[in-house]
């Protein structure tokens, strides 16, 4: 009895020997020499692993980076244009300068001005909700307030505001990762630039119904009647599906557009002063009259 259980742990630990070897030779053969620069790069990385980049995290963008021709199709938005710069020099490359930009919630549905028609009282989230049914109000488009976007951003730069039953983006906080737009089932969260001094001109609505149902959806929603498009100087503004959107690239910030638009679904935010609708609206009419005299002649 005794010779078999030492006949057996010697058999055993021939194999386990043999096995070990036959392990470690495969592993040589077949070993992937991984680029010591990868590493270089995720150090510089802050981290976040927020996926904004387009990857599943810091090191999986640091192999991309890595083993990418150049870095135009790779950027980090969390640490933004100073951590670009130190990946480039860990890489011999060269990058450009990108505009910062952030978080926008592109719906004006306040509850003052989209009143509920129902009420749901199941699990409190928005995407829940949104396969369920079209929302607790007439807009079908708008923003549902469940706050998955807040439950998904890891910096804490959006909260819901109880008042009007939408979500703020806190800008100082903000890193633009884009989780709280890939959260959203309705597609209101928007990333776009900042703006120089952070002020920037906005539609802040997605509803793409025509005119009189959006009214009697929504006091403050885009209806679609296409004065912004006209009055804009810049042709920065384009309608499409019965709303509109302001191209970030071409506004040159007059607010134009956000004094004459009937139902104040254009925001501009951030700006020094308050916005004379009056005497915006003067200027326009003036500049309208000397073109229409100058057509006459």
């Amino acid at each position: 009895m005794t010779n078999t259980i030492i006949w057996t742990i010697v058999i055993l630990s021939a194999l386990g020997l043999v096995l070990a070897l036959v392990l470690f030779f495969i592993a040589k053969k077949f070993r992937v020499e991984e680029d010591p620069r990868i590493d270089e790069v995720e150090k510089v990385m802050p981290g976040a692993n927020c996926g904004g980049c387009g990857f599943a995290g810091c090191r999986a963008f640091a192999d991309a980076a890595v083993k990418a021709p150049n870095l135009d199709n790779n950027y980090c938005p969390v640490g933004g244009n100073d951590v670009m710069k130190k990946v480039a020099a860990i890489l011999g490359y060269e990058v450009a300068d990108k505009a910062p930009q952030v978080a926008v919630v592109r719906c004006n549905g306040t509850c003052e001005a989209r009143p509920r028609v129902n009420a749901y009282d199941g699990l409190q989230s928005c995407r829940v909700k949104a396969s369920l049914y079209s929302g607790d109000t007439g807009c079908s488009y708008g923003c549902l307030g469940c706050g998955d976007c807040v439950a998904v951003c890891q910096f804490g730069a959006i909260s819901m505001d109880p008042a009007t039953g939408l979500p703020v983006v806190d800008e100082s906080k903000c890193t633009a990762c884009g989780a709280c737009a890939k959260a959203c089932p309705k597609a209101v969260i928007e990333i776009r630039n900042k703006g120089p001094r952070s002020m920037r001109v906005f539609v802040s609505c997605v509803n793409k119904d025509k005119g009189p149902s959006v009214k009697k959806a929504c006091a403050s929603a885009c209806i679609g009647c296409g004065i912004c498009a006209k009055t804009c100087q810049k042709d920065a503004i384009v309608l499409e599906n019965n709303v509109a959107y302001i191209d970030f690239e071409k506004c040159k910030l007059c607010r134009e557009c956000e004094a004459m638009c009937p139902t104040g679904a254009i925001h501009g935010v951030n700006f020094p002063k308050e916005l004379d609708k009056d005497a915006v609206k003067a200027r326009i009419q003036e500049r309208n009259r000397k073109a229409k005299e100058v057509t006459n002649e």
